[in-house]
This record gives structure tokens, C-alpha cells and sequence, in this order.
């Protein structure tokens, strides 16, 4: 869900031509109101309430889990989940290629499969601790899952249809379809032909998740896999894969995603996964503040972490509210490059209040902020998840 001000969303219907299903400027004053941020003091409105029923997070007690049951990974729907029959369900691939392709489930299910194992994230995931929050999906920091995804390469699929010399972008069309922003769309998203062909991190497209087919609340019966990339890219009920020789221009690519500072400029698009790492708390909750509890004595401490820029490499824990810091233990990884990893570490719980803090750091030596620069859209707020703990 993006937070993004009217000006921009007029410039974006109007070079919205390029998507599939062209996007149609919509009455927005009754309908779809522009973005903003909230006032001073504001609080979750009703229809932020109804997007947080809508969109659930991952219970951070379900970290304990390698790979993610559906009904615990994280979701974000746009609209509405479509109608969708599998026995019908084709997938269209057109536009800059020598050889348009009309695929049916079991024709890409006649295809050799590959299972990646991938951590995925919202890109909102964080957006409701901002000072001012903007106002959207009031997420925390449990926007998050890691599955075992099933499907066809990406690439094996353009490789038969041959993609055009002239090609700079593949474009993805979901079933999806409700009105943002004052813009009426078909959800949809590209990437360059070259993120759309790599081998590593290898695109697919998806049939399976953990084993079994897509449940419909994750893309039944087709859905993208970009490993790596913060969800948005990962377009649910794909209908449709165009290859264009310009950019694609649409609302979800042209306006929502992106860093911005102030409504008038175009601002960078949002890609990869910053690293962040996430405690399961410790102890038992208090039901209504969530406050843990724990017992004096040997407390583990444990969760996971991941990154799709650079492998993590350090994670470490403090209980003193970041006053100090050391270094947790972290498994090896498991399951590819593209899952997430466990860590643990000891903590003699003593009797008081205490703040427990996890940060990772990746490869390329960037760190978790300790505090989160601030951005329109709530972007990729990493910034330290913070446990509250009474020791009793």
C-alpha cells in the first residue's frame, strides 16, 4: 500500500498506457483519497484498522519455524483476492518476443521444477513506529515469512518465447484490480530484462508454496518470486508477462514504491530487502501490551535474520537498550542463499526492567539504523526491533 500525494498520482495515470491493463484516472475526492501523513498525536484511523485485519503479520513467536506455515506468513492483499480456477488459469506471455506464449497450469507444470527458499518482506514492514507515520497498512515489524516456492524459472519461460533484442523490460499483470490513489488498475510490475533472465537470484514463476498449491490469500494459482526483493515485486495471480522496449510507466512502478522526501519528487525506486534481524520474545505476554515476562536466571535469546543485498554476516544483542552490545551466535546458512538465518545467544535475566535489542549487519558492512531515516512512503524502516522485558 502506498502513501503517495495526488500531484504525483495525476502524472502517474497519465504515462499509465504502458501496463497491460491500462490504468483509468477514477473521481478521487469520493472515492480514493490522496496520500498523506498523519497529524500530530493521530491516532490508527478506522481504515487503517481495516487494513491491519485485512493484511496479517507473522506471530514473531513463528520465527521458531525454518520455513513459514501459510497460514503464518505475512500478507498484504491490494484489493481483493480474485476468483481464480485453476483448471482454467493461463498465463500470457507477449509483446517483445519472437514467440508469443498462451501457457495453461499444466503445461508449466510439464516443465523440469525448482523449489528456491526464499525470506520475503514487506517493503511497508516498519511504517507504523515513523514520526509522522504515514498513513497506510500500519505495520510493525512482523510484515515477514520465508516458504518454499515451487514453479518455473522465469527465464526458461522467456527463453522459449524469445525475447527481442530491443526489449529492456518485462512487465507483470496480476488479477488484482481496485483503485489507488485515484487510479483504477490491474495490479502490475516489471523488471529490466536482465533482473527478469539472471541466474542468481533466479526468478520464478510459482505453482507450489511449501509443497502444496499457492492458497489463494498467496497467489492462486500463479504468483512471481523475486528473491531478494521486498514483496511488491512478487505479483500475485499472474495473468499476464508483456516484454516492452520502454519502461514500464504504471501506478505500482511510476508512483507507489518509491523514497521520497516530499510529494512532487520522483524519488528511488525500492528494491532489495535492507538486513534486519527479529527476536522471538522471550518469556510470556502481558495479553493486552504485549509486555514480556521472564524468570531470573538463564534466559536464551533467538531469532532470525536475513538481507537480499549481501548476506548477513554478524548479528548481535544487547539488553541494555543498545547502551552495549555483543555478538550472537549464527547458524550456518540452511535452505539457499535467499533464507533467512537463525541465531542465539545467552542472557542471565536479572530482576528489573530491561530492554532486549537485535541488529544485523551484512556483507557489504551495513548495519541496522538505530533509528530509522524517515521517508513518505514508510519504506524499508530496518530500524532495531526493541523488546520490553520484566524480569520477576
Amino acid at each position: 500500500m502506498d502513501v503517495t500525494d495526488a500531484t504525483a498520482v495525476t502524472a502517474a495515470s497519465a504515462s499509465a498506457s504502458a501496463s497491460a491493463a491500462a490504468d483509468t484516472a477514477v473521481a478521487a475526492a469520493p472515492v480514493s483519497a490522496p496520500g498523506r501523513v498523519a497529524a500530530p498525536d493521530e491516532g490508527i484511523s478506522h481504515e487503517e484498522l481495516a487494513l491491519a485485519a485485512r493484511n496479517h503479520g507473522l506471530p514473531l513467536e513463528a520465527l521458531r519455524y525454518d520455513v513459514t506455515p501459510p497460514g503464518l506468513h505475512y500478507i498484504l492483499v491490494h484489493y481483493d483476492i480474485p476468483a481464480a480456477d485453476a483448471d482454467t488459469w493461463t498465463l500470457r506471455i507477449h509483446g517483445r518476443v519472437r514467440t508469443p506464449l498462451t501457457l495453461d497450469l499444466a503445461a508449466l507444470r510439464a516443465l523440469p521444477p525448482v523449489t528456491h527458499r526464499v525470506t520475503m518482506e514487506c517493503a511497508g514492514n516498519g511504517r507504523a513506529r515513523l514520526d509522522p507515520r504515514p498513513v497506510s497498512q500500519p505495520w510493525l515489524v512482523e510484515a515477514v515469512g520465508t516458504a518454499d516456492w515451487t514453479g518455473v524459472p522465469l527465464r526458461t519461460l522467456l527463453a522459449e518465447a524469445g525475447v527481442e533484442p530491443d526489449a529492456v523490460e518485462a512487465v507483470f499483470t496480476g488479477a488484482d484490480h481496485g483503485v489507488e490513489r485515484g487510479v483504477e488498475q490491474d495490479y502490475g510490475r516489471s523488471l529490466t530484462v536482465t533482473d527478469a533472465t539472471a541466474a542468481d537470484p533466479e526468478v520464478l514463476v510459482a505453482y507450489e508454496m511449501n509443497g502444496a498449491p499457492l492458497p489463494p490469500q498467496h497467489g492462486c494459482p500463479l504468483r512471481l518470486i523475486v528473491p531478494g526483493w521486498y514483496g511488491m515485486a512478487h505479483v500475485k495471480w499472474l495473468t499476464d508477462i508483456e516484454l516492452t522496449d520502454t519502461p514500464f510507466t504504471g501506478f505500482q512502478q511510476a508512483v507507489a514504491y518509491r523514497f521520497r522526501q516530499s510529494p512532487d519528487e520522483p524519488g528511488e525506486p525500492v528494491t532489495r530487502i535492507a538486513p534486519r534481524a527479529l527476536m522471538i520474545p522471550p518469556g510470556f505476554p502481558d495479553f493486552m501490551s504485549r509486555t514480556r515476562v521472564v524468570r531470573p536466571g538463564p534466559v536464551r535469546l533467538e531469532g532470525r535474520a536475513w538481507s537480499g543485498r549481501a548476506p548477513v554476516t554478524k548479528v548481535e544483542v544487547s539488553t541494555d537498550d543498545g547502551v552495549s552490545w555483543r555478538t550472537a551466535e549464527l547458524a550456518a546458512p540452511e535452505g539457499g542463499p535467499w533464507a533467512w538465518r537463525h541465531w542465539h545467544a545467552p542472557w542471565t535475566a536479572t530482576p528489573g526492567r530491561h530492554v532486549l535489542t537485535v541488529r544485523a549487519t551484512d556483507a557489504e558492512g551495513t548495519a541496522q539504523p538505530l533509528t530509522q531515516p524517515w521517508n513518505r512512503g514508510g519504506f524499508a524502516n530496518n530500524e532495531v526491533q526493541r523488546i520490553p522485558v520484566v524480569c520477576q
